[in-house]
């Protein structure tokens, strides 16, 4: 399976040469695609000379910060439009350990397109998380699956894999949302093209260098999208319902 890794950064120069490293290490075949949103640290500079060290490690500089989920999206369409089999979705901060990638690839098949990286399936931790983030990461799941009828534990993993036909029957261009919304967005889009999905427990390490991208707003945005969300989708059953009925 030819397997791109796409790894989004905005200042992690103290992170991107232990991330890349490991990554080689743990699945030697894939290629490593870098989408950096015009780091002032230089982490683009330092992952470019990584890359000439260990090999198969592509980057993709933008002028500036455009959001998690827009460095996604333009790291989806770099990897189909080069013909990989699937493309994996982690954070370049250690956060998503990359010892797990074997298992998560391996776990993909044509009955599972969309694997799913999860905290909060038997066998996942969070290790020295405090109870409120804990409770909002774990409460913000089960609202987004509960409303859009998802079906996972963890519906804001920012660790997973992508079949490339599921890629191709998800029009990205209008997948909008960022952070846990782009996450949850993306889930529900899957479900609904048909995708199989499981999810495989991991241990989610806090970051131990850098600043963390989170913010509010990205909480804020995540709720009222899925809010929004279930709303559509209630409309649509409502009217399926009367048409099978009329």
């Amino acid at each position: 399976m030819n397997v791109l890794v796409v790894l989004p950064t905005f200042n992690e120069s103290e992170n991107i040469e232990h991330v890349l490293r490991r990554i080689r290490g743990a699945v030697p075949a894939a290629t490593v695609l870098v989408v950096d949103d015009g780091s002032p640290d230089g982490t683009a500079d330092i992952a470019e000379r990584v890359g000439k060290e260990v090999g198969n490690i592509e980057l993709l500089r933008r002028h500036e910060k455009s959001g998690l989920g827009s460095a996604y999206r333009a790291g989806f369409r770099w990897g189909l439009a080069r013909g990989f089999d699937a493309c994996v979705e982690m954070d370049a901060d250690l956060s998503h350990e990359p010892e797990a990638l074997p298992e998560l690839i391996g776990t993909l098949s044509s009955e599972c397109e969309l694997v799913i990286g999860s905290r909060y399936v038997p066998g996942g931790s969070i290790p020295n998380w405090v109870w409120h983030r804990r409770l909002l990461s774990r409460g913000g799941s089960i609202y987004a699956s509960t409303v859009l009828g998802l079906g996972v534990a963890d519906a804001t993993a920012g660790f997973r894999v992508y079949a490339a036909p599921l890629l191709r029957r998800i029009d990205l261009d209008r997948i909008r949302a960022d952070g846990y919304g782009f996450q949850i967005e993306m889930t529900y889009q899957a479900r609904r093209a048909g995708a199989g999905v499981q999810e495989v427990p991991i241990r989610f390490a806090e970051r131990e260098l850098g600043q963390s991208k989170m913010s509010t707003f990205i909480v804020v945005e995540a709720f009222a999208l899925v809010t929004w969300w279930g709303m559509v989708r209630a409309v649509r059953r409502a009217r399926s319902a009367l048409q099978s009925t009329g």
